[in-house]
């Protein structure tokens, strides 16, 4: 099993990263204020204006370290990568599923049904938990339309059907966001999925978990030899990281959603948090992002039993288990694709 190693988050836009030997280092007014050893190091993330040296950049592909730019308000950029690696047979594979209609959808279904299935545990947990805080009877029935749409979308005979299914699900599912938010009520507040820009402080930090995530999916697929950009159920588009947006739906709920819930109703964020822009949008201040950061590095290390392999799993393991399985389904070496089914 591949290990899980340090992601390096760089928030200040003022830090310029350069290479002294096998080390980063890391510099301010042409001042080192900090250097790290690359040798433990998996993931370079940058948060807005920042310069790296075409050394470090080279070594960083060389040693396959990501490095990643990023926008002050998670909105990816850029990435840094060296030559393509991976079997060459496994993608030609995995192209060919992607034009199979028949491979796609099946593949698809079920990563939908893992996405419905997990935010339908949501659902049930916040019932379990917070019941005398909540419509314990609304929250059944939109638990109860969650189900009938797994089934819905097992069963689906296309792929416009299926994302029929799963955007009116989106819809029932984040019909109750609003009601999960225990504290902050009067700075913390979700009416409706916003985030191009992102318009309020919880779709802010949505959309920021949600790029970290998708930039681990993307990590991983490529981790495992399969292409991030030819995916099954999004559509191949110039710049669009496919598969990568395919696998993180079923990490969305589990990994994303209830990240964001902790953070607000155990008031690690708060409204200082937050900048709001002239034309509306809304985006972590510096000490927001880090206070984020801080928190989605720790929470990567938390252990779980995955419900497939059985075994315990770091969290932030998910993504490039999935991808693995994905490749091993894709290869012939599994029956189906096994999503992400959190119990």
């Amino acid at each position: 099993m591949k290990k899980l190693m340090n992601t390096v988050y760089i928030n200040n836009p003022d830090r310029y990263l350069s290479l002294d030997g096998e080390n980063l280092v890391i510099s301010q007014d042409s001042t080192e204020i900090g250097r790290l050893p690359l040798h433990n190091i998996e993931r370079i993330m940058t948060f807005g204006y920042t310069g790296a040296s075409p050394a470090l950049m080279g070594k960083c592909s060389e040693k396959g370290i990501e490095l990643v730019f990023m926008s002050r308000n998670g909105r990816f950029l850029a990435r840094v990568e060296g030559e393509v690696r991976g079997n060459v047979l496994l993608r030609r594979q995995q192209y060919r599923y992607a034009d199979n209609s028949e491979k796609s959808l099946g593949i698809a279904k079920n990563m939908i049904a893992a996405k419905l299935y997990n935010s339908r545990w949501i659902l049930e947990r916040m019932i379990r938990d917070h019941g005398v805080r909540i419509d314990t009877e609304k929250f059944s029935r939109k638990s109860a339309f969650l189900k009938e749409s797994i089934n819905k979308a097992v069963n689906c005979e296309d792929m416009d059907s299926l994302r029929g299914i799963e955007g009116e699900a989106a819809s029932v599912y984040f019909s109750v966001f609003d009601d999960m938010i225990l504290q902050q009520k009067d700075d913390f507040y979700f009416k409706a999925r916003n985030k191009r820009p992102p318009l309020d402080n919880i779709n802010a930090l949505l959309s920021f978990a949600y790029s970290l995530a998708t930039g681990m999916c993307t990590a991983a697929l490529e981790s495992v030899g399969l292409d991030p950009y030819v995916g099954f159920m999004h559509t191949d588009r110039p710049g669009r990281r496919s598969l990568a947006l395919d696998l993180v739906e079923e990490f969305r709920g589990v990994m994303c959603d209830r990240f964001v819930l902790t953070m607000v109703n155990k008031r690690i964020v708060t409204a200082d948090d937050f900048n709001k822009r002239e034309n509306g949008a809304v985006i972590l201040t510096e000490n927001g992002r880090k206070n984020f950061l801080s928190a989605w590095q720790k929470r990567k290390y938390d252990e779980i039993r995955h419900p497939f392999l059985e075994e315990k799993v770091e969290w932030g393991m998910l993504p490039y288990v999935q991808a693995l399985l994905l490749a091993r389904y894709i290869r012939g070496d599994l029956d189906c694709y096994p999503p992400f089914m959190w119990k």
